[in-house]
């Protein structure tokens, strides 16, 4: 604090720009792997198809369920599973729903079963349990609208939900999102209202305890790992910076929320600045009418 003339105190600026500081430093931090060396196993052993990451021991951790994208798979994720699992988070991915029309509710059902399963047995060599009040259900394009559907129908919500690039589907997430009151983390990139998938600004306006954030020249499509299949029908391929940038908002993000820690309280504070982001208002956003959208895609 600093004392005025009048003998009255206020705070000093520089406190706010040394905690930007201090975000900025555990951001670049959260970018590269954790301390922990990590395992992979496989769900088929609890009957359903799937890769789980683990750190190498640890009782009583936080775990996720992760969804993939539309004409992805649970292996197309490995990078983003292994980070997570080095900073001491499970991430369970379900590998089903991988065709062409894939059904959102089935695959939010999945989302549920694999959070069970972390849960519910010793991972590993019988030195990694889940604690089942740190959980999370997260996703990808297709898999953040299941992840939603997900959350919204489980009987003891999740700690936190976060929703990457979330896409459009039948029937549409923003009616269980409605239902919501747990935290939300919703990405979007620059551009995204005007594209036919996405319905980031939809659903966070539907959520309302949920954050959105821009994240800066992130392709939607970027966070998916290796060659696609799904490139033959204009799907874009794998980018790194999007990739690197997401996974350090999103451990940050689950750091605080899931395992308590409140070094990384910035990153689910929805008026924090982070790096590489702007938070925007969904309700300053202008809807945009499928017309425009059509336009918009003939034009790019």
């Amino acid at each position: 604090m600093a004392r005025l003339a009048d003998g009255a105190w206020r705070p000093r600026r520089r406190c706010y720009g040394h905690r930007v500081a201090s975000t900025k430093k555990l951001f670049a931090a959260l970018t590269r792997r954790g301390p922990h060396r990590v395992l992979r196993g496989d769900l088929a052993f609890a009957g359903l198809a799937g890769v789980v990451y683990t750190p190498e021991s640890g009782f009583n951790l936080p775990g996720v369920a992760f969804g993939h994208d539309w004409l992805a798979g649970a292996d197309r994720y490995y990078g983003t599973l292994e980070h997570l699992a080095s900073w001491g988070i499970v991430a369970a991915a379900p590998a089903t729903e991988t065709g062409f029309a894939p059904s959102v509710l089935d695959f939010a059902f999945d989302l549920g079963t694999a959070l069970e399963i972390i849960t519910s047995v010793r991972l590993g060599p019988g030195q990694i349990s889940v604690h089942p009040a740190k959980l999370g259900v997260l996703g990808h394009g297709f898999g953040a609208s299941a992840a939603v559907f997900c959350a919204a129908g489980l009987p003891v919500k999740p700690k936190a939900v976060a929703a990457l690039f979330p896409s459009v589907t039948k029937p549409q997430a923003e009616q269980p999102a409605a239902t919501l009151t747990v935290p939300g983390l919703i990405l979007s990139a620059p551009g995204d209202p005007m594209t036919l998938r996405s319905n980031a600004v939809e659903l966070a306006r539907a959520w309302p305890a949920a954050t959105l954030r821009a994240v800066a020249k992130a392709e939607p499509g970027g966070l998916i790992e290796g060659r696609r299949l799904a490139r033959v029908v204009g799907l874009p391929g794998p980018d790194r910076r999007t990739q690197r940038i997401v996974r350090a908002l999103l451990t940050g993000y689950l750091l605080h929320l899931l395992a308590g820690d409140k070094t990384y309280r910035d990153f689910s504070d929805p008026t924090a600045v982070l790096p590489k982001t702007e938070v925007v208002d969904p309700r300053t956003e202008e809807p945009v009418a499928l017309e425009e959208k059509v336009v918009a895609l003939l034009k790019g």
